[in-house]
């Protein structure tokens, strides 16, 4: 048996990793509790800044070490479907606070993962990048989702000006991999917004077909009066897993449709079996490039059974019948 499995035979993704950053005070960290059945690791001591209507269940840490204990009560529980993380960037300096209290030693005596200035070495930061990816898997492999929550970052080139998510280090890279969507949150006029679509001016990410720039709904009015439910993302990621849901529907739907092809281009046998193949294909209801695929097989068919399609009728005929077709009317005398 293959280890290889096909389009039609593949599982979705447990849970997904996304990301939303953006201006401050643009309400990327409320945004983020909208999220399904949401907890969130405070490593950066935001939590006060959102309303007390949108906050969620939060653990402020203190040490990394407390990140172990919340992964274990995550776990455990049912209820929590969505891990918010803010800040990343925070979070990425907990791991290297730990790594230094808890450096190893070559057998000369000499700290492996620390430099002689302090900062981490490479080993250093390989093992940062290793605790990075074991949190997201150890979340994710559960069928939780992780949100993190960063701040935007203004780089140049050239005379042009772009955004990214204030991470830091390869760090960055590493993370960019695990993500499957990205949000740009920003203030337009007086309205806030979020794009997962990538530009030039600043990093994005859409994987479930979002539109271009949304306005996020307005939860308190001028007066501080809760006005709104906090529930866009629960939006977002139904509409991720709903894309996934149907992609994987699909492939097993042209998986089943290739064998029909294959099976019913078995009984074309002559030039009217041919043409009742291409009827066939005409009233039936074709996913991704199944139409391609019919059309390659019956000319294939066609060519080992010696058939010709006529440009004018649009059907397979012998030659030899055409021919001869041809000479009883005269035309061809």
């Amino acid at each position: 048996m293959s280890l290889f499995k096909k389009p039609s035979e593949l599982t979705a993704k447990p849970g997904i990793v996304g990301m939303i950053y953006g201006q401050p005070g643009s309400g990327k960290s409320t945004l983020a509790c909208s999220a399904p059945g949401a907890v969130m690791l405070d490593y950066d001591g935001g939590v006060n800044r959102i309303n007390g209507a949108h906050q969620v269940p939060t653990l402020q840490i203190s040490t990394w070490e407390q990140t172990a204990e919340a992964l274990a009560e995550i776990k455990a529980t049912p209820e929590i479907q969505t891990v918010l993380i803010d800040t990343v960037g925070k979070q990425l300096a907990f791991m290297e606070e730990y790594i230094k209290r808890n450096v190893t030693f070559s057998k000369g005596g000499n700290p492996v993962e620390v430099n002689r200035d302090g900062s981490l070495s490479m080993k250093g930061f390989g093992r940062r990048k290793q605790m990075f990816v074991d949190f997201i898997k150890e979340i994710t492999v559960i069928g939780k989702n992780v949100i993190f929550i960063a701040h935007d970052k203004e780089d140049k080139d050239g005379d042009n000006r772009y955004f990214r998510p204030d991470v830091g280090g390869s760090s960055a890279t590493d993370l960019m991999r695990e993500l499957d969507l990205v949000g740009y949150v920003q203030i337009i006029g007086t309205e806030r917004t979020i794009t997962f679509t990538p530009t030039g001016a600043y990093y994005a990410k859409d994987t479930c077909g979002m539109p271009g720039i949304i306005p996020i709904p307005s939860l308190i009015n001028s007066d501080g009066v809760v006005v709104g439910e906090n529930n866009f993302f629960c939006k977002v990621i139904a509409n991720y897993k709903n894309r996934i849901k149907s992609n994987l529907e699909n492939n097993r739907k042209l998986d089943s449709l290739k064998q029909e092809i294959d099976k019913n281009i078995e009984l074309v046998t002559d030039a009217d079996s041919a043409n009742n193949f291409v009827d066939w294909c005409k009233s039936i209801e074709h996913i991704y490039n199944s139409a391609a695929i019919a059309k390659s097989r019956i000319s294939r068919k066609a060519k080992e059974l010696g058939l010709t399609l006529d440009m004018t009728t649009k059907k397979y005929v012998k030659p030899a019948e055409s021919a001869k077709e041809e000479t009883t009317d005269g035309s061809a005398a």
